[in-house]
């Protein structure tokens, strides 16, 4: 038990949670998964669900293959739980990071939209999904200062120098690695396996954010440049 809440209902707030997720990611909540990418709430939207999808279901992912049968177990160590938390708090932020650059990246290539209003518009639409998160008291000391780090990153990218590719999602795979749980000896053995899922996992995200994205309706909607 931690802070007076019980495991089993702790355990069924986490799995309502990233249930939540998935239901929004492929439309069973009653959104429409395939509704175009044309304004700054859908981009919002869908940096948000699809950068907790990847965190979450690396993580757990990870966790589940390396544990096997003994999987449900770990979530009996109230110690265990605790990392799970920060790790899955730090993994999302590199998977917004890579993910915005990503996103904004393809809007530059899409649209005729100068870098410079590119650029703070980014940021600002990641400053306030990451302030929406505000600092969750699971997520660890470390938490401030990693998402600090991520509008850095935002606001100094190159944006017309990313490519359609690989290029922008440098942190999320090393994320994995980073910050899971698992002794140091078994992630220096998974560590390539591991990197490589994670870069499995954005291409799907890749696809569907090219087939739904409407960059220039999406620059007409942004707010006046000042």
């Amino acid at each position: 038990m931690i802070g007076g809440q019980p495991d089993s209902e702790r355990i069924g707030q986490r799995i309502t949670a990233f249930l939540g997720t998935l239901r929004q990611y492929v439309g069973l909540s009653g959104s429409k998964k395939r509704e175009p990418l044309n304004d700054p709430e859908s981009l919002r939207t869908f940096l948000e669900t699809r950068a907790s999808l990847v965190a979450q279901t690396s993580l757990y992912g990870y966790l589940r293959t390396r544990a096997g049968s003994r999987y449900p177990d770990l979530f009996d160590d109230d110690d265990f739980v605790v990392s799970i938390n920060i790790a899955k708090w730090q993994i999302w932020l590199d998977c917004l990071s890579d993910l915005s650059i990503y996103t904004g990246a393809m809007v530059i290539q899409r649209s005729d939209i100068e870098e410079d209003r590119l650029a703070l518009f980014m940021e600002s639409l990641v400053e306030s999904i990451i302030a929406d998160a505000g600092w969750p008291h699971e997520a660890g000391m470390a938490f401030p200062e990693h998402a600090a780090g991520v509008l850095t990153r935002i606001r100094h990218c190159a944006w017309s120098t990313i490519e359609d590719g690989e290029d922008a999602f440098s942190r999320s795979p090393e994320s994995l690695v980073t910050w899971t749980p698992i002794i140091d000896e078994l992630k220096q053995l998974d560590a390539s396996i591991v990197r490589n899922s994670v870069r499995y996992r954005w291409q799907e995200i890749r696809r569907e954010f090219r087939d739904l994205l409407d960059a220039e309706t999406l620059i007409q909607k942004l707010p006046p440049a000042v």
